[in-house]
């Protein structure tokens, strides 16, 4: 495919600065670990890590970064942090990231997913910076249960709180390029991406989260949706197209606009095929059980991406499939039950990716 060498190369990132809200969180604390590779000045802006144990502090890259803890519902806190920094590039991940949380407490889902957004973009339309991503959620989409890939031109309409606070993020997103960033020379793009696994995720009600809890303490895993299919992928994956996007529309403000990120059709697997694959990675004669919740708040059984437009305006193509997103998720795990220097393998896991 052509510009297929141009993928990985990121060497944008060499002296520039990166401002990241959400940078405590799972895919954030990549987010990190890469551009920290790279040679960038990373400004992070999120809550404190409440977790324990959690990514942020397993490697060790609080200090390597700026980090600022604050809220993104403090619309100043965060201006004065843009102000201060003066970033090349902004990335906004900080989220409420989970459906089944957001019907517990829908009110702070959509004040951190929505007005989180609002703050964000009133930051960098107030003290403008370069190119700038709101990242979002393959569940933006109004879900029919097609067999085939959602393209960005579908309606946006998620059904749960947290997806349709999402669908509302995009909106936000949309408007603030319209009315204000059409006549400045910023480049705004919204990233959809898949389902992400890997190593150092905690979070609760996530497969491989709870794959990996019950594989520690030695119990059988129980799966609540295993015909369910989604575009599973490895972290690294929707994070270096982020930064691939960045970069890029960085020096061209015709790319921005927005982007599907997840693997190839043939690596978009039910669920319990996923957890097939980490048995098997994980070995020790673990198994899993299909014990669907009573009662469990609607979730959807069939999402995919299409990602022709990602694949053909900035030549991304997925480099990891499933078995392999799953091997390093075990390796990950594995290493970190040995208390292994988990800051040099998350290292050694992205110059792999990256080469």
């Amino acid at each position: 495919m052509e510009g297929m060498g141009k993928i990985m190369d990121l060497s944008f990132y060499k002296g520039k600065t990166v401002f990241i809200t959400g940078h405590t969180g799972f895919k954030g604390s990549w987010m990190c670990k890469v551009l920290t590779i790279l040679g960038a000045n990373v400004v992070g802006y999120a809550l404190e890590p409440e977790s324990d144990p959690n990514l942020f502090s397993i490697s060790g890259i609080a200090s390597l970064i700026t980090s600022i803890y604050g809220d993104i519902r403090d619309s100043d806190k965060i201006k004065n942090t843009i102000k201060k920094h003066k970033p090349d590039v902004a990335i906004h991940m900080a989220a409420q990231p989970l459906v089944r949380s957001s019907y517990e407490n829908p009110a702070y889902t959509y004040e951190v997913n929505v007005m989180g957004t609002v703050n964000f973009l009133e930051s960098v339309r107030q003290y403008p910076v370069k190119s700038v991503i709101n990242v979002t959620t393959d569940k933006v989409y109004q879900n029919n249960e097609w067999e085939w890939g959602y393209r960005e031109i579908d309606r946006l309409d998620g059904h749960d709180p947290y997806s349709n606070s999402k669908s509302c993020s995009e909106l936000v997103t949309s408007s603030y390029k319209k009315s204000f960033f059409s006549s400045m020379d910023i480049g705004v793009s919204t990233c959809r991406a898949g389902n992400v696994i890997g190593g150092g995720d905690f979070a609760k009600d996530r497969i491989v989260p709870d794959c990996v809890r019950s594989a520690l303490s030695k119990d059988v895993i129980i799966v609540r949706n295993p015909y369910s299919i989604r575009p599973y992928q490895h972290v690294l994956e929707p994070v270096c197209a982020y930064l691939l996007l960045a970069a890029r529309q960085y020096e061209d403000g015709s790319l921005q606009g927005s982007y599907n990120v997840g693997p190839e059709d043939k690596d978009c697997v039910a669920t319990g095929l996923l957890v097939d694959l980490f048995c098997r990675s994980w070995g020790e004669e673990i198994s899993w059980i299909n014990a669907p919740h009573e009662n469990a708040p609607h979730e959807a059984n069939f999402l995919k991406l299409d990602c022709s437009k990602i694949k053909s305006m900035l030549g991304w193509k997925a480099r990891w499939g499933i078995s392999d997103a799953v091997d390093q998720t075990v390796e990950w795990s594995k290493a970190w039950l040995d208390r292994k220097d988990m800051g040099k393998l998350m290292e050694s896991q992205v110059r792999g990716y990256l080469s």
